[in-house]
């Protein structure tokens, strides 16, 4: 354990944080993780953060939310459905809500690392070597 993390379960995290960054997989576990009975635990100041998948929140929990501000702002670069979201969805109505088209991940530095990934596999294979071998 690092000094500076303090590991705790969901509830807690949920009352204490001010912003809360999702990262987990969609499982059958962490499907709709954030829902009504989460946001209502939050902050009134809090903010959500998913670029993790959308289905992890709950879509019509995360309006109601934003909506009656019972946090105060979300970001999310992930839905419930892939982009571009029909202008009739729910979530195009939230005022506090920043909506970002599924490119979070699209950094300098994300690319940089791809392409030292990609070489060096080359480089591998050419010494007969290879890695990151799919069976």
């Amino acid at each position: 354990e690092v000094n500076y993390i303090e590991y705790t379960d969901l509830s807690t995290l949920l009352k204490n944080s001010d912003i809360i960054s999702l990262h987990v997989p969609l499982t059958d576990k962490t499907k709709n993780l954030i829902s009504k009975k989460e946001f209502n635990k939050m902050k009134s100041g809090a903010i959500l953060i998913n670029t993790a998948r959308g289905a992890i929140v709950n879509k019509d929990a995360l309006f109601e939310a934003l909506y009656n501000q019972t946090i105060s702002a979300a970001a999310v670069d992930v839905y419930d459905i892939e982009p571009p979201l029909p202008t009739s969805d729910i979530l195009m109505k939230a005022n506090n809500l920043l909506m970002l088209p599924h490119i979070a991940y699209a950094t300098h530095e994300s690319f940089d690392k791809r392409l030292d990934i990609v070489i060096n596999n080359i480089i591998n294979w050419l010494h007969n070597s290879p890695q990151n071998v799919m069976n």
